[in-house]
């Protein structure tokens, strides 16, 4: 049972890829940037999905594969013309399948009325769509393609050689006169690689009833050139007149595309006929005991020994003696599945050795070892060395973050059809990595703002006719490496952000008071508040007020940040900047009145020791500092945190320039500089709570626990602080 479980966990790993390929094939079809294998990959995607689940006995997944690519196979061979509304009918069924494969994994809840729609409309499009015609025949069937239904009730649209002949002359072929069935079965290399066993599949022909083998060993070389990994044996089976060729099908159906197969029929066949070919006739009675002491597939086939009451047959003399002795000619790129918790149990040990190398660093440098000496330069390579195994550990959990965009495909199209609008979605930068556990947590915030976008940004179809603009609205998602991080950016050319009604719902709400300053970001900024909301009425998309907020706290809990630019008539665009990874990064390591906190250093512009006369008083409590013409806020950490209650002295301290969400700069005032630093982040919140200003934890090479900064929060705390101490002045007004 737990081998059939990895087995079937294994299947469904793989219909994920098979999903991704099926929408990126269909989406380039949309595009019109596909070509013939395009398509043939379309459908191989679907087939595979199909073949699969006929095994596990998913009936449903399988009726719905089947009926899908059947109307994907006339579209391959010409005999469906390719329309924009039949390709739109093939990405929602695209959607179906997913949702098929979802439940048979996982039992989720499936609208079944939906999947027997899509059904419907699939066979309406195979059939009335187009009728395939004589010039538009295609190639000879796959694995599973015949006349007849199959053992689900569906007939596929396609004519026969047989049943073209029988048109032509108005003789319909009667079945009594229909010959053996003949079989020419020649294996590729690729089908032993995937596991599979050719006398395997002999053995279960041999099921369906009276058969005669024979196996061809002319293309065997020689030992010395013989390549273990090659395919040069081939087989001619003769089955029985009373055995149907379906079934014949089904047999070599998860190997279609990794063998040349030929099914025909013919009227007699000899054993002189099999000797004219230079085939080498095995007896039935050597084949019968090759099939019965076949192994079972397994995760590896070695070459099972032979039995020592039997003789072996020349062709298993020759497999034995070939894999015993030749070496590989080539080697051949892999890839290895590998349980996710193994590759965090690693992270997490690199993730010490990282602090481990930081506190014997810190032990030398007590110690006063000179940093020339033998000691010191050994732990200089140690640190390089932990740094190089730092990253590639975590590149093994960087994936690109195609699979979420190609998953917005679906999003797009669902609110579009919601909401009455004509939406296009581009997506850029599918190839940027990340690492998985950002991948994984992003899903619902993109989700979030693209229905944002196309509900709320773009117009409807006849104002953008009226506004000068195209009747299809645009939606833009792009991803790209920048500084150390991963923006994310999602846009449309919609009308943009109307910042008076959303500064006036704010003041209905009582989120800001009727008197207050905002500028345009800080007004953008009130979409992020909880409860906020712009639509006019509840719908199945919005106007519950329970999303962008949503969508900033999950981007900060990523250790991220969210900013808005928009233009009234242009458009608006959403930016996301979230870190490489959850794991590690480099800080600067400062200290505040006794405590250590480290800042991170992506968000450090630059460090300066402030004069006496570049710094200003500004209201009350605040000052600024006054740097290359422009007036920058200073941010006193320690009294923001808590840390003492007077303000520090500025010309005795260091300040840190950093950049925020909104790319707005703030100087942070802190005692002193230690050192740059990269350090292992501990989740607080997990072990502990939020803390205000506090992003995370970390163990310094002393083995003392020290905060890291949220830079983010504690500068938009100041700011809230100054514009309500601003307020209370005007009200004291």
């Amino acid at each position: 049972m737990d081998t059939m479980a990895a087995i079937r966990q294994t299947f469904f790993q793989e219909c994920e890829e098979q999903l991704a390929e099926l929408e990126s094939g269909l989406l380039a079809i949309e595009r019109q940037e596909s070509d013939s294998e395009t398509i043939n990959a379309v459908f191989r995607a679907v087939h595979s999905i199909k073949g699969g689940a006929g095994a596990f006995g998913l009936d449903e997944l399988v009726r719905f594969a089947h009926t899908f690519e059947t109307t994907l196979d006339l579209m391959r061979s010409n005999a469906l013309e390719i329309t924009g509304n039949l390709v739109k009918l093939m990405l929602r069924s695209a959607d179906g399948l997913a949702d098929l494969v979802r439940f048979s994994r996982d039992g989720t809840d499936l609208d079944r009325a939906r999947i027997a729609q899509l059904h419907a409309e699939l066979t309406s499009a195979a059939s009335g769509d187009a009728a395939p015609t004589i010039e538009a025949a295609p190639a000879p069937a796959a694995a599973d393609e015949s006349n007849g239904p199959d053992e689900n009730g569906f007939t596929p649209i396609r004519f026969s050689l047989e049943d073209l002949v029988a048109t032509e002359l108005d003789t319909p072929m009667e079945e009594t006169t229909r010959g053996p069935l003949v079989v020419s079965f020649r294996p590729k290399p690729e089908l032993y690689a995937k596991a599979n066993d050719a006398l395997v599949l002999l053995r279960e022909v041999r099921r369906l009833g009276d058969v005669s083998i024979s196996c061809d060993i002319s293309e065997v070389p020689l030992l010395t050139e013989l390549d273990p990994e090659g395919a040069y044996l081939s087989w001619k089976v003769e089955l029985d007149p009373a055995i149907e060729e379906n079934a014949v099908r089904e047999v070599f159906e998860f190997v279609t595309f990794d063998c040349d197969l030929d099914i025909s029929v013919k009227a007699a066949f000899s054993s002189q006929d099999t000797e004219a070919a230079d085939f080498q006739v095995i007896p039935v009675a050597d084949i019968a005991t090759m099939l019965a002491e076949s192994p079972a597939p397994a995760e590896t086939a070695p070459i099972t020994p032979p039995q020592p009451e039997r003789e072996m047959t020349p062709t298993e003399t020759l497999i034995k003696a070939g894999t015993a002795q030749a070496a590989p000619q080539s080697a051949q790129q892999t890839t290895i599945r590998v349980d996710l918790d193994r590759v965090d149990r690693l992270i997490d040990l690199v993730g010490e050795l990282v602090i481990n190398q930081s506190m014997l660093a810190q032990r030398v440098t007590e110690a006063g070892i000179a940093r020339l000496s033998e000691v010191a330069v050994g732990l200089d390579d140690l640190e390089h060395l932990t740094r190089e195994i730092q990253d590639s550990v975590m590149a093994i959990r960087a994936q690109p973050v195609r699979p979420i965009f190609q998953r917005m495909s679906r999003v797009v199209r669902e609110v579009a059809d919601m909401t009455g609008k004509s939406v296009r979605l581009v997506t850029e930068g599918e190839n940027c990595e990340v690492d998985k556990t950002v991948i994984e947590r992003l899903a619902d915030p993109l989700t979030h703002m693209i229905r944002n976008a196309i509900d709320h940004g773009l117009e409807k179809p006849e104002d953008r006719l009226a506004a000068g603009k195209s009747e299809q609205g645009l939606v833009r998602m792009t991803a790209a490496h920048r500084s150390g991080r991963v923006i994310i950016e999602v846009s449309d050319d919609g009308a943009g952000i109307n910042r008076a009604r959303v500064r006036q719902i704010a003041v209905d709400k009582s989120l800001i008071d009727p008197n207050a300053q905002l500028s345009d970001g800080e007004i953008d900024d009130l979409i992020f508040a909880p409860g906020f909301s712009t639509a006019s009425t509840i719908s199945d998309v919005s106007g519950r007020g329970v999303g962008m907020d949503v969508v900033k706290r999950s981007i900060q809990a990523l250790g991220g940040r969210i900013s808005i630019s928009s233009r009234p008539g242009h458009g608006t665009t959403f930016t996301l900047s979230l870190p490489l990874t959850l794991a590690v990064l480099d800080g600067m390591v400062v200290t505040v009145a006794g405590q250590t906190l480290v800042v991170p250093l992506t968000a450090i512009v630059e460090t300066l020791q402030p004069k006496e006369q570049d710094v200003h008083g500004l209201g009350e409590t605040s000052r600024v500092v006054a740097i290359r013409g422009s007036f920058i806020p200073l941010i006193d950490i320690g009294l923001q945190l808590g840390y003492r209650e007077e303000e520090a002295d500025p010309f005795n301290s260091v300040a840190i320039m950093v950049e925020s969400e909104n790319r707005t700069q703030s100087a942070l005032l802190v005692d002193g500089i230690i050192g740059q630093q990269q350090v292992v982040i501990k989740s607080l919140e997990t072990n502990y709570g939020h803390v205000f200003g506090v992003a995370a934890a970390t163990i310094l090479g002393d083995g003392r626990v020290a905060v890291i900064l949220d830079v983010d929060a504690i500068v938009a705390g100041t700011r809230s602080e100054m514009n309500r101490s601003d307020n209370r002045k005007r009200s004291a007004a």
